[in-house]
């Protein structure tokens, strides 16, 4: 097991769990036969379904625990109680340096505060943030924050997009990856004076990262940028709204298909470009976020996610630890940040 890399998976956590997890991690498996499991929750239940979805015996280990996160514990209430809870234990592990990343389905709150508490964040960055690879018209974006700091200062706006740019640099080998500020306008002058300081911050770093300026919530699915950066308020509601946006369109093209006859037909004559036009807007294809400025791979699945999309969250993890993803934000941090700029302490 010398080349291998172990990930960790809270069982436990999601509303499918444990039967999509144990699926998920089963489809990785039998893709990739360099990654070893601990899997962290009840045994009884996990051993059953691993032979029911054939993952081999030499391919993981149970760490048993009864305890689970519940979905609506408050994250402070989850980090006093849940010490013995799988999704604590399988973070731990990760601290510990029996593994090189954590996944879990859980409580997004509870992981977030556990993940921060027990893998710390890295030097120079004041939070984490969530982070996500969304569709758009021009290939993937990176967007962040997506929920993690409802409120931000520039100091926290200006490591979100340096943290972008290395993740959209490691997927997808962009050499300078644009970044851009959401905003309500592109004009200099719109916007929240901790937004406005952040752009002039990252105007003045344009020898070391892409900054391109505002973009604006219709910017996001055209791909105007790679990178796009934002509050985590405004990037929750941002993502909710594409999410719900694509469920729409599915909805809408499933039912005009039943109409009529000739819609039908139509679909069926249609069905191949839909079929790519399915898969291109499919949310699970991007299932996985992560929560940068940790000094480890922390990464969260969807709650309601299937399978498949538990399944990629998981390929996710596996590729940021096999990217060596937190050496190299730390690394783009010192390379960047090490000139004089702004002042960026101000607090809201």
């Amino acid at each position: 097991m010398s080349n291998t890399l172990v990930i960790s998976v809270d069982a436990m956590g999601g509303d499918n769990a444990p039967e999509s997890v144990i699926e998920g991690v089963s489809r990785v498996a039998a893709k990739d036969k360099d990654v070893f499991f601990f899997l962290f929750g009840d045994e009884e239940q996990i051993k059953k379904l691993a032979e029911t979805y054939h993952l081999p015996d030499d391919r993981y280990k149970i760490h048993h625990t009864t305890d689970v996160v519940k979905g609506d514990a408050k994250p402070s209430v989850a980090v006093r109680s849940g010490r013995e809870s799988s999704m604590w234990k399988a973070i731990m592990s990760v601290r510990n340096g029996y593994a090189s990343a954590v996944v879990s389905a859980g409580n997004t709150g509870a992981l977030m505060a556990m993940s921060k508490i027990c893998l710390g964040t890295l030097s120079g960055i004041d939070r984490p943030a969530i982070a996500a690879v969304l569709p758009s018209m021009n290939g993937p974006i990176v967007a962040l924050d997506l929920g993690a700091n409802a409120e931000c200062n520039s100091q926290n706006l200006v490591e979100f997009a340096i943290m972008g740019h290395v993740l959209h640099h490691i997927l997808y080998k962009t050499e300078h990856p644009s970044i851009g500020l959401l905003n309500i306008g592109s004009e200099e002058t719109k916007g929240r004076d901790e937004i406005r300081e952040a752009a002039s911050v990252l105007r003045g770093l344009n020898d070391k990262v892409n900054f391109i300026g505002f973009v604006e919530g219709n910017d996001i699915c055209m791909g105007k940028a790679n990178v796009f950066v934002s509050d985590g308020f405004s990037g929750n509601v941002a993502l909710k709204t594409i999410e719900g946006t694509s469920k729409f369109i599915t909805g809408i093209l499933r039912q005009t298909a039943h109409k009529s006859f000739l819609a039908a037909l139509g679909f069926l004559i249609a069905r191949p470009a839909l079929l790519k036009l399915r898969k291109k807007i499919d949310p699970r294809m991007y299932n996985g976020a992560m929560f940068l400025g940790l000094n480890g791979v922390s990464v969260k699945s969807h709650g309601g996610a299937d399978a498949f999309a538990f399944a990629c969250a998981v390929e996710s993890a596996i590729h940021m630890a096999r990217s060596n993803l937190c050496d190299k934000i730390k690394h783009e941090l010192k390379h960047v940040m090490d000139v004089d700029v702004p002042d960026m302490s101000r607090e809201i």
